[in-house]
């Protein structure tokens, strides 16, 4: 199974232990609320198992995929309360196949505002 069929499973499984096999140790992670990237596995595995229950579920679903040798672009789509959001995944993985970094791009900025809530929200109670 290659990396984004990995990463598509968990999206939909939400298997926490298959996502932390799939993250390399120096892992980085890029949001669009924080500033600055999160390094290592520790606390991309956080953000991630957190927008995952934040954003999968009913009506979570991936649009569009563009790929390169070890890379890829998912677009997503979800509505949660009336607001439609729109973002992708930009997804770098390693020789090993696991993610070496992870960079979420969210629109529009009501969108973004809502995401930011309800991420700080589910980051509080890991």
């Amino acid at each position: 199974m290659d990396v984004i069929a990995k990463w598509r499973a968990y999206a939909e499984g939400h298997d926490k232990k298959a996502l932390w096999d799939l993250l390399a140790p120096d892992a980085v992670f890029e949001s669009p609320v924080v500033h600055t990237p999160q390094q290592g596995r520790d606390i991309t595995f956080k953000y991630l198992a957190s927008a995952i229950k934040v954003l999968g579920g009913e009506g979570f679903r991936y649009v569009g995929e563009w790929r390169c040798a070890n890379g890829a672009v998912l677009e997503f789509e979800r509505e949660i309360d009336g607001i439609r959001i729109n973002g992708v995944d930009i997804i770098g993985w390693n020789d090993a196949g696991q993610i070496s970094s992870f960079k979420v791009m969210v629109r529009p900025l009501k969108a973004m505002n809502l995401l930011h809530q309800l991420m700080g929200a589910e980051l509080q109670k890991r």
